[in-house]
């Protein structure tokens, strides 16, 4: 019998699963909570958006030292995600996970997600990414969403690990500018065009 308690054997398990996976080509993998949560490919509405989002955001950053990113994967004890769009350091090495997986998440300043159609979608995005993010201490989250009424930018800072959750929420109208209030991306405008239809 092991010492181990029951909670760290299964997130191992969870964890080696994850590793050997193969997703099909376009689909992402992620550890959310104490689940391994498949998403297929999104909707060119979505690639759009992401596209915009993360071009404005390379022009908002040159000069600095941090960088945006698309793809890879952001790790915080054995739960993995795939945002949309994160800010780290512009040398991703000097943040490598422990088994050079993708990312430690300590060293993530922000992640972006575009949230996609769909209850189970639109719930990853709101409320487990929003725990998991605030848990691994990441100082900003940017949720785009359509979906929110007639489409809302919910701007969340000052993560509380402990509770997993952010402890400040701006949510702001489609046709008003979201504007990031600190960090790397501070005074960086999220409006009309980027979200535009």
């Amino acid at each position: 019998m092991t010492d181990r308690p029951v909670p760290d054997i299964l997130d191992g398990l969870v964890w080696q699963a994850w590793k050997a996976m193969a997703p099909p080509e376009g689909f992402r993998a992620e550890i959310i909570d104490e689940a391994i949560e498949v998403s297929p490919p999104r909707r060119r509405r979505h690639a759009v958006v992401v596209n915009r989002l993360r071009l404005a955001l390379t022009s908002q950053l040159i000069g600095g030292d941090h960088a945006g990113y698309q793809g890879a994967h952001v790790i915080h004890r054995r739960k993995v995600w795939v945002p949309d769009l994160f800010i780290a350091p512009e040398d991703l090495d000097e943040i490598p996970d422990e088994e050079d997986l993708g990312v430690d998440a300590s060293g993530v300043r922000a992640v972006f997600e575009v949230v996609s159609p769909g209850r189970e979608a639109q719930s990853r995005d709101r409320e487990r990414k929003r725990r998991a993010y605030a848990r691994a201490g990441i100082p900003l989250y940017v949720l785009i969403d359509d979906f929110d009424g007639d489409g809302t930018v919910v701007i969340l800072t000052a993560p509380d690990p402990d509770k997993a959750v952010y402890t400040d929420e701006h949510r702001v109208p489609y046709g008003t500018d979201a504007v990031i209030p600190d960090g790397p991306a501070k005074g960086f405008v999220i409006g009309e065009a980027i979200v535009r239809p």
